[in-house]
């Protein structure tokens, strides 16, 4: 992929709201640099729930083959974000509110306990090494970037469980996060205010963290996971 292809693999994407922020491509294959701006396209809003794209369309788009798009595109039907659909190309997944719900309570269900735990087990100093993590997502927030805010705030939970020492919990976690991301539903605004909110979640929590305050820490994660953005 040379230097104008990597260009315009980060321009705009039909969408149903504003375009969001784009940033450079960071791997180094055709396929992960797709990936990443369809990823960013969908946490975005640029691309719509409902709607079918075809590789073909998408790769002209990005200046590209087909097939790295269509490669990346069967990643993300893995990760639920978007359908096959035969002989026509890939429908970006609606979400329900019921989706979302179950989403967030089984995400619950693992790191409550591995929170609390951390809480138990990690010196209370070590939680302000994160607080630059927690700092990013305010920033991404406070701009109203709801792609490079969703990105930070799954890099804070990941760094976060990281301390677990269990790297499939960093994982599985992680997917189920990435799955309660996308798409927004068209239509459905974000609001800077709420992401502020949630951003200043993280810096409460690394507080709670910090003074072994179980109760907090309990209440704040599972409130963290609620599907308001």
């Amino acid at each position: 992929m040379d230097q104008s292809e990597a260009q315009s693999a980060m321009e705009p994407l039909p969408s149903c709201g504003a375009p969001a922020a784009r940033r450079s491509p960071r791997r180094h294959s055709v396929r992960g640099q797709i990936l990443d701006a369809l990823r960013d396209a969908l946490a975005g809003g640029e691309l719509t729930p409902g709607e079918v794209y075809s590789a073909p369309v998408l790769a002209d788009r990005f200046g590209v083959s087909p097939t790295p798009v269509r490669e990346a595109m069967q990643q993300l039907a893995g990760e639920g974000a978007v359908e096959v659909v035969p002989n026509r190309g890939f429908r970006v997944a609606r979400r329900s509110e019921r989706e979302l719900a179950e989403l967030a309570e089984v995400r619950a269900l693992l790191e409550v306990p591995v929170m609390l735990g951390l809480a138990e087990a990690i010196a209370p100093e070590r939680w302000a090494g994160l607080r630059p993590f927690a700092e990013a997502t305010a920033a991404a927030a406070v701009r109203g970037d709801r792609a490079a805010y969703l990105e930070s705030d799954r890099t804070f939970h990941q760094t976060v469980l990281g301390l677990a020492g269990n790297q499939q919990l960093v994982i599985v976690a992680d997917d189920l996060h990435r799955r309660a991301q996308w798409p927004l539903a068209c239509g459905r605004v974000t609001r800077t205010a709420d992401l502020v909110a949630d951003a200043e979640e993280h810096m409460a929590l690394l507080d709670a963290l910090a003074a072994r305050d179980l109760d907090t820490v309990e209440s704040l994660t599972r409130a963290h996971f609620a599907p308001t953005v």
